[in-house]
């Protein structure tokens, strides 16, 4: 999977590099030979993955905050940038519950300086817009959500992200649809997994730092149910919009690219396949009545990009949690960051 050499030597910008999602992107652009320019706060949290890579000395990274409007822009306009992939964000629910205010500066008010560098750009050709499942107006519904159903939220997190893409929606039909050589789209993934994640709040890293300690794995709410994914399938639907936007097509709107409906489980079951791939560990119900507000089922509908594009999943629930719980043995227990990264975009894409 080389995206027909689209990104072979293309000017490539990333804000978010420094996060999980946006270095796991890096990394796959690096190996099919784009020139990336990153824009992102410094790495943060415990051992980021970007810098166990060593991406600072792949790709050309400029420190930035997605609300400093101009350094944004001067970030953008001296990377020359062929397409954008928009990925930086506050990306943490229970962060938005804490911090609303950073949440809605960053995600809206900095997709609004991100958006307008590039309405001021007119040589890029794509930009590929980030957003997230939760953008959409929850309820509770056995049935995928689609691309045309109704965006809001509940909480913070989730109503930034649906704030986030009617901003999008505004600028695309104002700005960019009757922008010649040139189409922008916004995507949505489900709940990722993968290696090198090491974010507070988030089961897997969770899962990993307890039973690294030999401590028992605490799930605040088991039984909600999440749409898993391993990082690489959606960033798989990314790059290939991204490619046909590289090769001219007029490509625009919204794209869902979540997991099978039988990779849609419990928050238990996901933690006790990684105790299971882990070899050793036990699980322990912290729930509480007085925990914030979090959904209980959101799962999306995909059809679109699998007719459309002929993306589909590749790595199903167990072989995406075996993948991932195999990274962190594997780096763990010495073996470069890089490589295990590498091999297994490798084994993916071969």
């Amino acid at each position: 999977m080389d995206f027909g050499g689209a990104y072979r030597g293309a000017r490539v910008f990333v804000t978010g590099d420094t996060g999980f999602k946006g270095s796991w992107l890096c990394a796959w652009l690096d190996a099919l030979g784009a020139e990336i320019v990153g824009y992102a706060l410094p790495p943060e949290g415990e051992d980021p993955l970007f810098d166990r890579m060593n991406l600072a000395e792949r790709i050309r990274h400029t420190d930035g905050d997605l609300r400093d409007a101009d350094a944004l822009a001067d970030a953008m306009k001296d990377a020359e940038a062929d397409i954008v992939f928009h990925l930086a964000a506050q990306s943490l629910v229970l962060r938005g519950h804490r911090e609303p205010k950073e949440t809605f500066d960053t995600n809206v008010g900095g997709s609004v300086n991100l958006l307008e560098a590039v309405r001021a750009l007119p040589d890029i050709r794509g930009l590929v817009f980030v957003t997230s499942d939760k953008c959409y107006e929850n309820q509770e519904r056995s049935a995928g959500y689609r691309e045309d159903d109704r965006l809001g939220g509940d909480e913070p997190y989730s109503a930034s992200k649906a704030a986030a893409e009617i901003v999008f929606n505004a600028y695309a039909h104002s700005y960019f649809d009757a922008r010649d050589g040139f189409g922008a789209v916004s995507v949505r993934a489900g709940n990722v997994i993968g290696g090198g994640d090491w974010a507070e709040d988030r089961i897997v890293p969770d899962c990993i730092r307890a039973l690294r300690d030999g401590k028992p794995v605490g799930l605040r709410r088991p039984d909600a149910v999440r749409p898993w994914q391993h990082v690489l399938d959606p960033l798989a639907g990314y790059m290939t919009l991204g490619a046909r936007l590289l090769a001219g097509e007029a490509i625009t709107g919204g794209w869902n690219f979540g997991p099978s409906e039988d990779d849609i489980r419990p928050v238990g079951e996901l933690a006790q396949k990684v105790v299971d791939c882990w070899g050793e560990g036990e699980i322990e119900n912290l729930a509480t009545r007085n925990a914030p507000h979090e959904t209980t089922l959101l799962f999306l509908n995909s059809d679109k990009a699998i007719a459309e594009l002929g993306w589909r999943p590749r790595w199903r629930f167990d072989e995406a949690v075996a993948q991932t719980v195999g990274w962190y043995r594997s780096v763990g227990g010495g073996e470069d960051a890089s490589a295990v990264t590498e091999r297994q975009i490798a084994d993916y894409a071969g």
